[in-house]
């Protein structure tokens, strides 16, 4: 630890605290769907500390930066894993694209402008809006057998490109996403995603919970007299919606609910659905009645919710409507889905709705039936706080030893090192805990704290220590870093849009969603859906996320390798 001031001096950790705090504070600034962001934020605040002289050492960086990286393998793992099968291939292409793109048009540039290597990797973190290619970059140079003065200066250059070009990349791919590109498909984004809701028949996730004062589910109980006839297939279909009968009383005797049975006078049902269809009973199938007291307390008639994580083969890739289709969905009928959040992102549920390894899954129906039908799904998320650091520190341990390994290729030494090992890490152990929930939980905020914390510290480390230098970095290249980055930035996701329309056909509000996912932009998401005034997007953007999620990181040492070469 050197500086100049002398509390910090003093008491170092103090200053780590100032730059994270006073980092994050300018993230919170916001102008429309863009904002700062507090990893962005943290390295502007520890860049002007910096110019004080002021710097720290030490292990600190290289161990929040482990916590970090494992940290987001692990949140992202399940559906990485789950992403890569057939149905998403047509998706997996664009993150393909990203990457490609963004590591060539850098090493060009590397060329063309004599980048060092960690100018480089700086403009690709920055333009590309991926914080954790600073990490992973910073991590790679220690391989490059340079002086601890080289690496700190390359480090400093590091930083210094990522926060030059990355309002650049943030802002163009946001205006991109939710302006150009719809006027470039020849698409009303707002009418296109209307229009597919109704041909997806999926319920935007806002409206899903918009009643707080009346449940949205009920039941209730109704004497057959217009409905004698009917099948209940017949009347669940015409009730509509989210609609089912639970229960079918005949004679005071539960009788089966088949789909094919036919209704006759006298017999009692009950009615499941969302409050709109509920109403819809009275008149479709007879008088709304009290049911006999001897099962008006029967457990299969108490409403209950439960959260479950989805953890079961047989689910993983199924839609909604094939679910419902299988023979032990009759277990489960009068269940409804009341939400699905995926990767923190709630989820347009519908038929056509795919589950994923990982999703949350919010389920509301009669108590034995919902008991049921989250064991056929997976685990019912778990409310314990605590978490499993034997988990967690093996998990990073592993990804250190598997960083270790390198190997030579065309005399360019290649190793994951110390963050790609324990990305990978880290993914595996995200999905091993999907698929079995009891080996090493870690809640979801405790993996947020991981992931936030961690490369705050790493990136405030960094950004201190390139203070000095930073200043000579932008008279070198001026305004060069950032219209290179711009083009880093729009490249990939013009190609990407022409490739997914021209070539992979997909439709229009979920190929805007798939390029903000492919630049893992969650500011353009939500530009997206504001512009739309729908989640629709959301189906594209959580599978291409997921991968480019994996991907862009990787590009650090890939970059810093090449560039390295490429300046020698």
């Amino acid at each position: 630890m050197t500086c100049s001031v002398g509390f910090f001096s003093d008491i170092p950790i103090a200053l780590l605290f100032v730059t994270v705090g006073l980092g994050f504070l300018a993230g919170r600034l916001r102008a429309g769907p863009i904002q700062l962001g507090g990893v962005c934020g943290t390295l502007i605040a520890a860049l002007l500390l910096g110019q004080t002289g002021c710097s720290l050492g030490g292990d600190t960086k290289d161990i929040a930066f482990a916590l970090f990286i494992f940290a987001m393998g692990y949140s992202g793992g399940p559906q990485f894993f789950a992403n890569l099968n057939r149905s998403s291939l047509r998706y997996i292409a664009l993150p393909l694209i990203e990457a490609v793109l963004v590591l060539t048009i850098v090493l060009v540039a590397t060329r063309l402008l004599h980048l060092d290597a960690g100018t480089a990797a700086g403009l690709a973190a920055g333009a590309a809006t991926e914080s954790a290619v600073v990490g992973t970059a910073a991590e790679a140079l220690k391989h490059l057998n340079l002086s601890d003065a080289e690496q700190l200066r390359l480090q400093s250059n590091i930083a210094t490109a990522y926060t030059l070009t990355y309002l650049i990349g943030l802002i163009s791919i946001v205006f991109f996403t939710s302006a150009v590109a719809p006027v470039l498909l020849g698409i009303d984004l707002r009418t296109a995603a209307s229009k597919l809701e109704e041909e997806l028949d999926v319920t935007a996730a806002p409206d899903q919970l918009d009643q707080p004062i009346m449940p949205r589910l009920v039941g209730r109980a109704h004497l057959v007299r217009d409905a004698v006839g009917q099948t209940i297939a017949q009347v669940e279909h015409a009730l509509g919606g989210r609609s089912a009968i639970s229960k079918l009383l005949r004679d005071g005797a539960a009788v089966s609910l088949a789909p094919d049975e036919v209704l006759r006078t006298g017999d009692v049902v009950v009615v499941l659905a969302v409050r709109d269809h509920a109403v819809r009973a009275s008149s479709l199938i007879g008088p709304e009645m009290q049911l006999p007291e001897e099962h008006a307390q029967a457990d299969d008639l108490r409403l209950a919710t439960r959260t479950v994580v989805v953890g079961r083969k047989r689910i993983n890739g199924r839609t909604l409507r094939q679910l419902a289709q299988q023979a032990s969905a009759k277990a489960a009928h009068g269940v409804f889905v009341q939400s699905i959040v995926r990767s923190g992102h709630a989820l347009p549920v519908g038929p056509s709705t795919m589950l994923q390894y990982g999703d949350v899954v919010t389920l509301v129906g009669p108590e034995a039936r919902v008991a049921a039908a989250v064991a056929r799904m997976g685990s019912e998320l778990r409310t314990t706080q605590g978490t499993d650091l034997v988990f967690l520190c093996f998990g990073i341990l592993a990804g250190l030893v598997i960083g270790s390994l390198g190997a030579r290729i065309g005399g360019i030494p290649v190793s994951l090192g110390s963050g790609g090992g324990a990305l990978v890490s880290g993914l595996v152990c995200g999905w091993l805990n999907a698929r079995r929930p009891n080996i090493g939980h870690l809640p979801g905020a405790a993996v947020s704290l991981l992931k936030e914390l961690g490369l705050a510290i790493f990136v405030a480390c960094v950004g201190l220590s390139a203070g000095p230098q930073a200043v000579a970095l932008v008279r070198e290249h001026g305004l060069a870093l950032p219209l290179i980055g711009l083009l880093v930035s729009l490249g990939p996701a013009c190609l990407s849009l022409w490739v997914g329309h021209k070539l992979l056909k997909i439709p229009g509000p979920l190929l805007v969603g798939a390029i903000a996912g492919q630049h893992v932009s969650t500011p353009s998401i939500s530009a997206i859906m504001a512009t739309s005034g729908s989640a629709v997007p959301l189906l594209g953007y959580t599978v291409t996320y997921a991968v480019a999620n994996v991907l862009l990181p990787v590009l650090g040492p890939i970059i810093v390798a090449l560039a390295h070469q490429v300046g020698a």
